[in-house]
């Protein structure tokens, strides 16, 4: 899986007043706990923030925190309701030895049979969460859509990978073949 570095700096527990002059200056204040560590409050630059944030892919992050270095990854950010401005952010440290939950993106391949006698392919979900060790993390799940036909389904269930476990509910559909006019005006035509 890919990294990404990102450089904070250690912050002291403040009143909402010290929170808003750390966001007036263009930082996030942040929050890292997990892993048997001692939780550490820092701020990182929102600009720099947004590399892992505003993008569909998933990070192991190395964050390096007045010098400290810890993998992490991204666990929960809080946003603004109006201006959607990260407003705090939670990582989970992380341990090369032991398996990492993470969501990955899912990325459908393939032409449907379904698709090629007028149905209309569905993508339902975008996102898998899935466990692995460090270095058995994909940076994406491929899922071959070829074989589905009109009315067909692939779920969670049905996905096996290398070295990864499915955390997702195993009836979460990944992606679909609906039926659509054109076939039901041909299924028409044909009983005719």
């Amino acid at each position: 899986m890919k990294q990404v570095s990102l450089k904070g700096q250690v912050r002291t527990v403040g009143n909402k007043q010290a929170i808003k002059t750390i966001r007036r200056a263009g930082d996030v204040p942040c929050n890292l706990y997990g892993n048997g560590t001692e939780n550490i409050l820092f701020t990182i630059s929102a600009k720099d923030l947004k590399t892992i944030t505003h993008t569909p892919n998933s990070y192991i992050i190395e964050l390096d925190i007045d010098g400290a270095k810890h993998l992490a990854v991204l666990h929960e950010v809080q946003y603004h309701p109006l201006t959607d401005e990260a407003l705090h952010v939670d990582f989970l440290a992380v341990d090369d030895k032991k398996p990492v939950a993470i969501s990955v993106p899912v990325i459908v391949t393939g032409h449907a049979e379904g698709v090629k006698l007028g149905g209309k392919l569905v993508v339902s979900t975008r996102k898998l969460k899935i466990s692995a060790k460090l270095d058995k993390l994909p940076d994406t799940l491929e899922v071959d859509s070829t074989p589905l036909g009109i009315g067909k389904q692939i779920v969670a269930g049905d996905l096996k990978f290398d070295g990864v476990t499915i955390l997702s509910p195993k009836a979460t559909i990944i992606c679909s073949v609906r039926s659509t006019r054109a076939v039901a005006e041909n299924t028409e035509a044909a009983e005719a």
